[in-house]
This record gives C-alpha cells, structure tokens and sequence, in this order.
C-alpha cells in the first residue's frame, strides 16, 4: 500500500510538471498516461483533465482487444539493462502527441499532451514527453519519496532543454556523434540577442550556426581574422553585425564560438539559424522551423494566426468551395499584413447575400479582391480605425466600419474596444463572422457573440489522485 501511495504521488508530481512546463512553451496544455508498472499488471490510465477523451475506441483496440503491446516487450527485455528505457513512439493520435517507453522498473508508459495547430515543430515536445518517461521510472526504481517532487521541478523548466535535445538528436542523425558544435551556448546567445536593442531597435537579420567543416561549402562575402572574430557571447557586438545583414539575403555565419564571416545567397550545408524579426524569432534546422523565440524564451508557436476556426467556417459556409478558398486566401493575407506590421485591426467576413447594413465609408462600386491592387489597397485600408467590410461576393464593401450592440455577457473588460465592439455586433447579426487582430499579436475569430478560438482555460490539478482507475473502468465511463 505504501509503495503505491508513492506510485501515485511520483505520478501526480511529474504530469503536474510536465503539463505547467508545455502551457509555457505551447500555451494551455494537459497531459495524460496510460501505464502498466508490472508484465502481468492490468493497464491504467491517468487523465486528471480528460486529455483522452474521443479516443476511446482507438484505446481498447490497441491495450484490450490486442496483446502485441504486451509480447513486443519480450524481444526488447534481453537488450534491456538496468537504467535504460527502450523507447516506444508516437501513437498518431488526431491531435495527440504521444511519447512513451519500457523499462526494468515501469514496462509499460506511453505519455500524451495536445497537438496545437500552430506548433514549429512537435520535436521539442517529443524531446519534454521522452524525458518524463525517463524521469518517472527513475523515481519509480529509486522508491524514495524524499525526491518525489524533483521530476517536476525539471520538466517545469524544461523549454531550453527540450530544444537542444531536439536539435542534438537531429545532428547526430545527419551530422554524427563527433560534432563540435555546442547547441547551449548557441541558444543562450539567441535569447540574449533577441533582447539587445540597437540604438532603440529590435534585432533583425540571419545568424546561421554550423561546424567549420561546411564553410568550404558557403559562400562568403567576407570572412574574419581568426584573432578578429567577434566571440558570439559579446552579445552587444554581434546585435551590431546583424545590422549589416538587416532586410538582405545576406547571414551572419558563426561556428557556435564565434562570428566567422558574412555570406550570401541560400546555405546548402546543415546549419542552425536565428532569423530575428524584431520582437521575436524563429530558429530552424536547415530552413525546418523547430521553435520561436519572444520575451526572452523559446515557444512551440509559429508566431502567425493559423485561423483554423475561420477556415472550418468557410468549408461549413452555403458557399461554392473555391469561393471559399479564395475568400480564406484574402483574409489570411491581410490578417498576416497586420501581424507582421504589428498593427491592429478588424474583418467582418460576410456571408448575407445582402450585406449587412454597416456604419462607415461605404464603397460605391465595391472593391474586386481578387485583383492584386485593390487587396494591397485593402491592407493599407485595414490601419484606419474600425472594420473592413467583406462580403462572400470577394469584394470589399466598406471600411473604418463602426461595430455597435447592446452589451453581452461574454464582454470581457481586459480586452480594448474592438474586441468588445465584435462580440457584440456579432450577438445581433447572423451569418457573419468577425476577425481581430490586436496589435500585441493575438488574433480572435468571433461568431454569434463568441470567441471561438479562445484558450481554455483548463482547471488545474489541485491534488494527487487517490488511484488512477483501470482502463476497463475508465473506457466504461466508471
């Protein structure tokens, strides 16, 4: 009985880490496991915020109606040693992330968080599950309560961890094991000049980072004095070389200690690169986003609106389906115009045959956005105070577009004005949806007095479960 009290409790600690530590890099997450601690053992689950849910089915045919889960670990326990976790990967679950393993003291874990749509890469996130797997059944072999608490701690911070561990696991695979490029010092530096301001300005430019092996294969502009090299943790110095490569095709090229050059044009070799973009960042391997970079961390989040729930509303629209293409080609493009100009703004998207009859610069005849001028033209239209006016006909009706109705009970008063506004023009008028973009980079899809893509949310796990239950019972609803 004691020895499972401390189960549940090591169980509780590590998915209450690992859940606070991915809502900081990917927003509101939760986290799951499905586990087996014995070969014979029944298989439980642990879902304290029905992470799982939906995926029952899928669940029952792979852990009840199905033992190969079981007898697949009878091969892999002769290769098995003490301390070592034998990797089991990704379910494909719709999204799911999903990251598990077996070893001496849990043969079974398999470990699941969300799949946001606007994710780099899941890499990083795979990197943060395979490390609670490797956490959790340290702590259940070592059996000490007094380090319970610790594998949380560690996952709660994990971020930069995560990243690296990614980007190692990628260089080995391409590069092998004798690189001597050292990813920390290289993600501190990234975190340190994307804060360092020139002259009142944010960083922008390329830093790329690769092993002096590839220089042979870029093509310089110039390169340093080995004496001269600026070294990469004189933040303030190299913040003032990303000036010469500032809105060009040109990079700063670094071997990881140094900045050993400039060059030009698309690098072919296996690189890391920085791209800052004034307040935030994005850092690829080999042109592959893997994360990005604001407010002094790294993030799972691509840094652009997705607009999933507008696009879900145009295939649902009584609309011709290229019509529909067309109009979500529109709205992505002004919407990401605004992002990147860090300006707000407001669409209303709408899909009355007559449109609605809306206060403000009315067009006389309305504009075609299907022609390239009159959309550039709508983008610089969209910085006037108030809403453009889109119809499902493609063409822009109005602008500086004043939004009015009575008060709803979804206001909410930490948003400004023009999300207020939307919400309740929205209440009282149907068939139309609104879209905002806030100027601080969040964008909001609101329909009938709702913001449908707002976070959840999700309530906190305040105490460690008494028993995680079977997952016959869970699977019954029990």
């Amino acid at each position: 009985m004691e020895n499972s009290s401390f189960r549940h409790l090591c169980l509780f600690h590590t998915l209450d880490g690992l859940r606070d530590g991915l809502s900081h890099f990917s927003g509101m997450s939760r986290a799951a496991i499905i586990y087996a601690v014995r070969p014979d053992d029944p298989v439980y689950v642990y879902d304290p915020q029905h992470l799982l849910h939906d995926h029952e089915p899928k669940f029952k045919k792979l852990y009840l109606e199905s033992n190969e889960w079981r007898d697949k670990a009878s091969h892999i326990s002769r290769i098995m040693r003490s301390g070592h976790v034998h990797p089991e990967n990704n379910l494909q679950l719709t999204g799911l992330i999903s990251f598990g393993g077996r070893s001496h003291s849990i043969f079974y874990q398999m470990w699941f968080t969300e799949h946001h749509p606007d994710m780099c890469s899941i890499g990083p996130t795979e990197c943060w599950l395979e490390h609670a797997t490797w956490l959790l059944s340290h702590d259940f072999a070592t059996e000490d309560p007094l380090y319970a608490g610790n594998s949380g701690y560690v996952l709660r911070n994990y971020a930069t961890h995560a990243v690296r561990d990614y980007i190692v696991d990628q260089m080995n695979i391409r590069l092998g094991w004798d690189s001597s490029l050292r990813i920390f010092p290289v993600l501190d530096a990234v975190l340190g000049i994307s804060n360092t301001r020139e002259e009142g300005e944010w960083p922008q430019g390329k830093l790329i980072f690769t092993e002096p092996r590839m220089f042979p294969e870029i093509e310089f502009i110039i390169r340093f004095p080995v004496i001269e090299q600026p070294r990469l943790n004189n933040l303030k110095h190299v913040r003032k070389l990303l000036l010469a490569v500032e809105n060009s095709d040109r990079n700063l090229v670094s071997d990881g200690k140094a900045i050993v050059g400039i060059a030009t044009g698309h690098v072919e070799p296996f690189h890391v690169a920085a791209d800052f973009r004034s307040r935030h960042g994005v850092l690829s391997l080999n042109n592959d986003p893997v994360c990005s970079f604001f407010d002094g961390s790294f993030h799972s989040s691509t840094y652009r609106a997705k607009l999933v729930e507008v696009e879900e509303i145009l295939l649902e629209a009584k609309i011709d389906p290229s019509i529909g293409h067309e109009l979500f080609q529109i709205v992505s493009r002004i919407v990401h115009t605004a992002e990147n100009g860090k300006y707000g703004c407001t669409l209303v998207i709408d899909f009355n045959e007559e449109p609605v009859k809306i206060s403000g610069q009315k067009l006389e005849p309305p504009l075609d956005l299907r022609q390239n001028g009159f959309l550039e033209f709508s983008e610089s239209l969209s910085k006037v105070d108030g809403a453009l006016h889109i119809g499902s006909d493609l063409r822009l009706h109005g602008f500086a577009c004043l939004l009015d109705g009575r008060a709803t009970p979804t206001e909410d008063r930490a948003r400004g004005a023009r999300f207020n506004s939307a919400l309740r023009f929205t209440a009282e008028h149907n068939n139309l949806i609104i879209i905002v973009v806030s100027s601080d980079r969040p964008v909001s899809v609101i329909q009938e007095g709702i913001e449908l893509n707002a976070q959840c949310e999700w309530k906190p796990v305040s105490r460690c479960a008494a028993s995680p239950p079977l997952l016959e019972k869970w699977l019954s609803g029990a």
